[in-house]
Order: structure tokens, then sequence, then C-alpha cells
């Protein structure tokens, strides 16, 4: 019997007077954190909440975050996580097909969270600062932890959906457990350290190794409501934060600040990257300009979500995930000139898709195999390589052309901030290559001469024989570019 609520007691026990959450000026220590997520199991029991019920959490990169997520986790409920940017429809569907009993919604998006809710028959509670407070503050706290079974569900991760509804992958107190205590272990993790949270606390990478990690090591979480570049500098030069988390994006937006130079970011020891493939040519911009290295990793939601992860005490590859974390092991599946799909079994795979056994069926083999969807190719030593997402990969005149490569060099030129490479339909090709390039700031290129700068370097079929410049690619909430919402223009016509 175990409950992810316990290491937060655990760092309560040893030092209840450390920080816990800092938000701007405000601190809120291991203590003051506890009793709050006390009141918060306190307020679901009040609420008619038992264990096992699903309860929704609607909440930006705020404190009262970690209060609802470990009183949820306390109380034996199941967390489901939501972005706070959902339209009432998309609250309803999360609502409905979790079937939570309540949800914890931030005030500031009440009107699509309580349209969704009651659409879904769930209870809204809004989540108004002070106001919250002064509701927890007349709650009798539930000082317990309910104890649940390790292969119990302790939160439903809802995958973004990029084919059909959204699927919520079911990751149970073993499954975050683990994996926080090896992030832990990947980073070096102590209760000095001071890790940015700008990576949104709804989201996998965020929660996994963000908060649940930082709580795992008695380590202090500084928040950022959303990632922006300036508040994040000035965050890590305020606080003198050790460790930061991003996805590529990220990197890229801190690299072409152009007032970077004017805050100390030399507390910062370790960085890690994940979500998405990290160009190297970031890579190496970054740690010269920085001075602190970059360790790539590699996960998803349904994988708790650290699967692979390069080590600070071994070689780091440029342009590698690494090897398999401890206790999981990975491997390449359906293998054509050294490129296959990445598979992964251990402690970390999901228990599957909540009420989607069809769908966990396709995914996961009788012999525990967890398909990615992602394709890779792997050295002697073990090293993976990102090659791209199955779905990504264009087929041109029969030939397999990989964006991945191609952006790669296209972050090459000096002029480019922000690629995405994707396939247009062609009527003799199958596929034609594009490229959607933004510049950085003051910068100039033409369509012409980038396209040239990939030719010089690649297969003739390789090339995109159609490139524009946009003023920014479209984005998911963790800052990962969503290919699938690049528009192509009128006069691009394969």
């Amino acid at each position: 019997m175990t409950n992810l609520a316990r290491n937060l007691a655990a760092s309560v026990a040893r030092d209840g007077a450390a920080p816990a959450i800092r938000f701007g000026d405000m601190v809120l220590t291991y203590a003051q954190l506890d009793e709050a997520s006390a009141r918060v199991a306190g307020l679901l029991r009040d609420r008619g909440v038992q264990p096992g019920d699903r309860v929704g959490i609607m909440l930006p990169n705020v404190p009262q975050f970690a209060a609802a997520y470990y009183g949820i986790l306390r109380a034996g409920a199941v967390v489901v996580p939501m972005n706070v940017l959902l339209k009432a429809r998309e609250v309803a569907f999360y609502l409905g097909d979790s079937q939570a009993k309540l949800v914890l919604a931030w005030h500031g998006f009440a009107e699509d969270a309580t349209a969704g809710a009651a659409t879904a028959g769930t209870e809204c509670l809004l989540v108004t600062p002070g106001e919250f407070e002064t509701l927890l503050a007349g709650t009798t706290p539930e000082t317990g932890i309910v104890e649940r079974d390790a292969t119990e569900t302790a939160v439903i991760l809802y995958t973004s959906g990029t084919t059909g509804t959204p699927k919520g992958a079911e990751l149970t107190h073993a499954n975050l457990t683990r994996n926080a205590q090896i992030a832990v272990d990947l980073f070096s993790l102590t209760a000095q350290d001071i890790v940015l949270g700008a990576l949104p606390l709804f989201h996998s990478f965020g929660q996994g190794c963000g908060l649940n990690t930082a709580i795992t090591a008695g380590a202090c979480l500084a928040l950022v409501r959303r990632f922006d570049a300036h508040a994040v500098l000035d965050t890590v030069h305020h606080h003198r934060v050790t460790i930061f988390q991003g996805v590529p994006t990220m990197y890229v937006a801190l690299l072409a600040h152009p007032e970077r130079a004017k805050f100390d970011v030399s507390s910062l020891r370790m960085c890690a990257s994940g979500g998405a493939a990290l160009p190297v040519e970031v890579i190496r911009a970054f740690e010269a300009e920085f001075g602190c290295i970059i360790l790539e990793g590699y996960g998803l939601s349904e994988t708790s979500p650290i699967a692979s992860f390069n080590h600070a005490d071994r070689e780091r590859k440029p342009g590698s995930i690494g090897t398999a974390i401890a206790g999981v092991e990975m491997a390449l599946r359906d293998v054509e000139n050294g490129v296959g799909e990445i598979v992964i079994r251990g402690h970390n795979v999901m228990k599957g898709y909540w009420r989607r056994p069809d769908a966990t069926a396709e995914v996961i083999d009788a012999d525990g195999w967890f398909r990615s969807g992602d394709l890779a190719r792997m050295d002697d030593e073990g090293y993976f390589f990102i090659v791209d997402r199955k779905k990504d990969m264009i087929i041109r005149g029969g030939y397999n052309v990989y964006p991945r490569e191609i952006e790669e060099l296209l972050y090459e030129h000096p002029a480019v901030r922000e690629v995405a490479v994707i396939g247009i339909p062609h009527p003799e090709l199958g596929e034609e290559v594009c490229a959607a390039i933004a510049l950085k700031d003051g910068a100039t290129a033409t369509p012409d001469e980038l396209r040239e700068h990939v030719k010089a370097q690649a297969a003739a079929y390789k090339y995109p024989r159609h490139v524009w410049i946009v003023d920014e690619l479209p984005k998911t909430p963790t800052g990962k570019i969503l290919k699938r919402e690049v528009s192509t223009p009128a006069d691009v016509i394969a």
C-alpha cells in the first residue's frame, strides 16, 4: 500500500520550514503546503468525494495547483489535470469521459469551466485567490493519507489527441513515485535546489519532472505563471534557480532574448530538455551562452513520463535522448535502414488508457511493450537518437524524408529562429517537402536562400521545394511546435 502524496509527507517530516513553492514574492513552506493539501482533502470529503473518485484540476501554474494535487491524492482520489485554455465543449469531454465527481477551476476561466462542468454533470468549485484560502480555513483538515494499492490509478493524463478524441493515460501511484525518484537521481537533486517551474503543471513534463520531483527531494519549485523568456530569466536571477526544465522552443526563446546578458544566470547547474527533439545547434549555442549543460531526455504521458535520459556523469552525445532509465527497457521495432519505432517496457508504462481497452491493446502488447509511435536509431552503445514521429515522416516519391533532419539543417542557418518541416499532398510524388520558418528578430533571409542552404547539404529528394516565412509558428500549451496547424500559403500548390 502506498500513496504518491507520501512524498510530500516525507519532505515535511525532514524540514517543514523549508520553502516548497515560490511564486513571485510569495513563499509556501512544506508545512504550509501540507496543511493546505490536508484542508483540500477535507473539502473533498465534505463534498462527498470517495477514494477512487476522479477530480479535475483546471488551474494554471499557481501554488493552489500543488495544494489541490496533493489534496486529491491524499483523499485517495484520482487527479485529472486539465489545460486552463480548454473551451466548454472540451471541458465537458474531459470531465464526462473521466466521470469526474468535481473539478477545481481557476476563476479566470470560470465561463468555460462552469459551462463544461454543467454539461458533464460535474460539480465545479472555482478557485479565486483569497476566497479559496478562506474556504479552506473553515474546513476541517484530513490529516491522514488514504492508503492505495501501488497499482491503483493516481493520475489520468489525457493525451493531446492528434488523432480522434484525447485518451486518458492511467498512471499509478507506483508509476509516478518511481519516476519521481529516478528524476531526483538524474538531476542529483537535493533540498538545496531551486527548480524553475515554467512548464505547465497540468502536463506530464511539468508535473512529473517539476512538481513531483521537487517535492520528493524537498527542493523548492519556483513557479512562473506561463512561459515568458523575460519572466524566466528574471526568476533565475532573483531566486538563484539551479535547475531549468524546458521544451526546445523555450531554449530558442531564451537564446533569442535581446536582454539576456543583463540577468545573472550563474546559479544554473543543469538544464533538462524534453517534449520534442532539441536541435544540436540550439544545444551548442545555449550551453556556450548560459554556461550550463543541457541533458536531453525522452518520454511520453504514457511513460510517467521519463523513459530515457542522458546522464551528467556519462558521455553526452549531441542529438541523443540518452539511454533507458533504471528498470526500463527500450528497443526498436520494425527496423528499416537502421531506423525503427521505439518500444518501451518497465515500471514507467501506464496501466492503460482509461475505459479504452481497444486503444490500450493497440499500443501495449502481451509482453508489456509499449509502442511509442516515435522513430529512432540506436548506436552500438545503446544511445537512442530520435529521427521523427512516425506520423510526421514524409514519403516523397517512395523515399522516406524525416522532417527533423531537414529542420536541423535549417537551424544551422544564422537567420533561422524556429522551423517546421511538413509534407503536403502531391499528385505524382505522394507528398512534397515544405518548410515554414520564423526568423530571428532583425534577421533577413529569403525563401530561395533558405532552400539553397538545405539543397547544398541534403539529397535532392529531401530539400524543401516550398519555403515560406512566418511571424510565429503555432504551438501547443507546452510550447511544442504544432505541425498539424501550420498553414500552407494559398500559392503553395504541389
